[in-house]
Order: structure tokens, then C-alpha cells, then sequence
């Protein structure tokens, strides 16, 4: 499960368009928390410290703790607005989840033992179809990361969804085929020697050829 994050907000009274523009023009980012069959409360957060959050790779698969006045609230971020040219963050949306809440969240893939891999020591590439997993499961089930083994996988091997050993009360969104995660891809063949020789053959002929039909125009 991913570590519980805590943010700081201040309490915003108003709604609506103009009271959030007159809240980022005190430098802050409003925000809302829903859901859970409670009334919304309307926030603004330190820009600095939410621009950390969403660098990280998981910002809508973390559980955040948001305190304000007091008062704490377990939330997932929904929604992200950001400015069309500096990405600066200019709204958020925080939805509350209860016990029995579930959700659909994209989890990055990890490939281990990738230096121990057979089929890359023998030349082979590592070709990822999938670097995340939708899964549904609890808030406070979230896994930080979905691991996957290497040191076992051939030249033309493949990882599949059915090879991936999940958490417990958690399961893929797709589950109605066995995906392709990554395989190892074989190296790109070269070009044989003798090919070689015969394409750069076929180019001195073309060049002469050229040559004699130049001087006949002449």
C-alpha cells in the first residue's frame, strides 16, 4: 500500500469562477473535497508544496490526508486542471472514500532482476507494452507499484497479466483476456555479408549505366 500523504489547506468561503481566480491571485491553488455522502468543502493549498505532488509518478493513486481547520479528510485526487501554457496547477478536485469505497487507478509496472535477465544477457531487448495496470480495489489498498520478475525470462519471452500476483482485494480492470505486459524482443538482424556485397554491386552497375547514358546525351 502507498504511504497516507498529508497536505495542509486553508478553508475558502466562496464558490465559482471569480472567487477561485481571486484566490490564485493570492498566490494559492483552490480546490474542492466531495463524496462520501457529505458536504463539500472548499479549499486552497500551497502551490509548492502540491507541484511536488504531482511530479511523483502516482498523484491520483495516493491517499492523501488533507487537514483543514482541524479537521482531516482521506481523500484520492479526480480531477487536475493545470494552465494550457505554464502546466501551473489551477484547480483540484479531492474526492472522500468510505470502507467500502472502490476504485479504478493506473499503477506504474517495475521491472526486477533486469541485469540478471537471460534473454537480455543474451543480446535481447526489453520491450514494455504496458508501463502501467488499471486495477480496482480499496483506497487504502492502493499498491505503490506492480512488480514483475525478469530472471527467468528468455529471448522471446513474455510477461502476461496472468503472470502478475496482486494484492490482496485487488483486480485488473481487464480481465476478460490474458494481456501482453513486455516481452524480450530479439536483437535487429544485420545484413548478411554476401547481401552486402551483392546491394553494393548492384549500385556500381546503376552508377556506370548512368554514366554511359550521360555521355550518349552529350
Amino acid at each position: 500500500m502507498s504511504d497516507v500523504v498529508n497536505l495542509s489547506a486553508e478553508r475558502r468561503e466562496r464558490a465559482g469562477k471569480g472567487a477561485a481566480r481571486a484566490v490564485r491571485r493570492t498566490g494559492r491553488v483552490p480546490a474542492v473535497i466531495y463524496g462520501n455522502k457529505q458536504d463539500a468543502v472548499m479549499i486552497s493549498l500551497d502551490p509548492i508544496e502540491l507541484r511536488k505532488q504531482i511530479r511523483g509518478q502516482a498523484f491520483f493513486s495516493r491517499v492523501y490526508e488533507i487537514q483543514v481547520d482541524g479537521e482531516k479528510h482521506r481523500v484520492l485526487a479526480r480531477d487536475l486542471q493545470q494552465d494550457p501554457v505554464s502546466d501551473a496547477p489551477i484547480h483540484v478536485d479531492f474526492m472522500r472514500f468510505g470502507a467500502d469505497t472502490r476504485v479504478n487507478v493506473e499503477i506504474t509496472v517495475v521491472f526486477d532482476n533486469e541485469e540478471t535477465c537471460p534473454g537480455i544477457k543474451q543480446g535481447g531487448v526489453l520491450n514494455v507494452v504496458r508501463h502501467t495496470i488499471e486495477l480496482n480495489c480499496r483506497p487504502d489498498g492502493i499498491p505503490e507499484a506492480i512488480h514483475t520478475d525478469l530472471s527467468e525470462l528468455d529471448l522471446g519471452g513474455a510477461i502476461h497479466s496472468s503472470d502478475v500476483t496482486l494484492p490482496p482485494d485487488t483486480e485488473m480492470v481487464i480481465s476478460d483476456r490474458d494481456f501482453t505486459i513486455a516481452t524480450i524482443a530479439a536483437p535487429a538482424a544485420e545484413m548478411p555479408e554476401e547481401e552486402e556485397g551483392e546491394e553494393a554491386e548492384a549500385e556500381e552497375g546503376e552508377a556506370a549505366e548512368a554514366e554511359e547514358g550521360g555521355g550518349e546525351e552529350e
